[in-house]
């Protein structure tokens, strides 16, 4: 009889509760914000301090990775992370409890992605093939159940406390007992990243690394924002009806991480990486030249397709990175990804302010290309 605990289960698990826990939160921000009383600037304010979190927790994840061990450590916080998502809905009408409890909430999430990534980079060794994207796949699928359960609270009326706490005791009950397996995980005392600094930041061809990643997340935060808005004043469809563009791009991103690892191991992170760039701005040149709705659902999925494998790709090739603990140099790449993340909406916003929509979208056909062109810094280290 095979072993229901494995470690592409037990890594797997990790990745669709840190998703959920994020979907399940975003499914009810508007009931958030305006419990609290808050505009859309002022939530705005408070989504940069949840962001900074983020930013600060990874190099200090990364350092008490390669310390304590990934394993651990993704344990540890896979239980802070559910809560600090029940301190969001519980904490009292106040701007300053409220920017506390999403400074909590993105430290731990930024925390979890570093760590159970880094985990994955161990399993993927071990497997010695590619699997980091079908992991990658995982999260996309958790972070939609989570906007599902939001759904259905809202359905019923359910207040948002009542529903944060039975979600995430839910997806915790499911998750965290794949993670009991027996895994011993790779931790250095100083020898292989010693004497480097709590933030490292990539250098040489890991910077590129960070940079392909980073052209990658800028359209990703792009499409999550600006998507709908995109199709409703160049296509001219209903609220309803533009909600589809982004639906194409994510089911086309779910499929192709579950395919890309057997894509990878068949032609390589350079060449998928390539293949990728060209797919992505294949897709966004229909998207912004075609004007349609159908040559942008169809531009929008194709962009799906081609951001789909990069950030696993990256963070692959981050472990890899000689001279580096594989926790900093993941913590490392994941700051330039998490930044286009922070940075993407507000430059196509700023753009679109100032020309339109469309021409902001073309600056993703750029980065697509740029992403092709840089696709060597994705040879792993150990091929070279």
């Amino acid at each position: 009889m095979p072993a229901i605990l494995t470690p592409w289960r037990a890594v797997s698990a990790m990745f669709l509760l840190n998703g959920a826990l994020l979907g399940i939160w975003a499914s009810r921000i508007p009931t958030i914000r305006d419990a609290q009383g808050l505009d859309k600037s002022q939530f705005g304010l408070l989504l940069l301090v949840m962001a900074v979190g983020a930013l600060l927790s990874f190099p200090v994840a990364g350092r008490l990775a390669d310390r304590f061990g990934a394993v651990l450590l993704t344990r540890i916080l896979a239980v802070l992370y559910a809560a600090s998502l029940v301190c969001i809905a519980v904490v009292p009408v106040s701007v300053l409890a409220l920017g506390v409890a999403m400074f909590f909430f993105g430290a731990t999430h930024g925390a979890m992605d570093v760590t159970m990534n880094s985990w994955a980079t161990e399993v993927e060794k071990a497997a010695g093939r590619p699997i980091m994207s079908s992991f990658h796949a995982l999260w996309s699928v958790g972070t939609g159940l989570g906007a599902l359960s939001g759904f259905f609270a809202g359905q019923i009326d359910l207040v948002t406390s009542v529903h944060f706490l039975l979600a995430a005791a839910l997806f915790s009950a499911v998750c965290l007992p794949f993670s009991a397996i027996s895994w011993q995980s790779e931790t250095s005392s100083g020898s292989r990243g010693e004497g480097t600094p709590l933030v490292s930041l990539p250098k040489g061809m890991l910077l590129l690394v960070g940079v392909v990643a980073f052209c990658t997340t800028v359209g990703e935060g792009g499409m999550v924002d600006w998507s709908s808005t995109f199709m409703i004043e160049v296509t001219n469809v209903t609220e309803a009806k533009a909600a589809l563009g982004f639906t194409a791009y994510s089911v086309m991103m779910v499929i192709t991480r579950l395919l890309g690892d057997r894509c990878i191991q068949a032609i390589g992170p350079v060449n998928m990486t390539r293949i990728s760039g060209v797919v992505a701005a294949v897709g966004a040149l229909l998207a912004v030249a075609g004007g349609t709705f159908w040559f942008s659902l169809l531009g929008f999925a194709l962009m799906g397709v081609g951001y789909a494998t990069i950030v696993p790709m990256a963070f692959s090739r981050a472990a890899s990175e000689q001279g580096m603990s594989a926790g900093t140099a993941i913590a490392s790449v994941a700051t330039f990804g998490y930044g286009g993340m922070l940075l993407g909406p507000p430059i196509i916003g700023g753009l679109a302010e100032l020309t339109s929509i469309r021409a902001a979208f073309g600056v993703l056909i750029v980065l697509a290309v740029l992403m092709s062109f840089l696709a060597g810094a994705m040879r792993p280290k150990s091929s070279t």
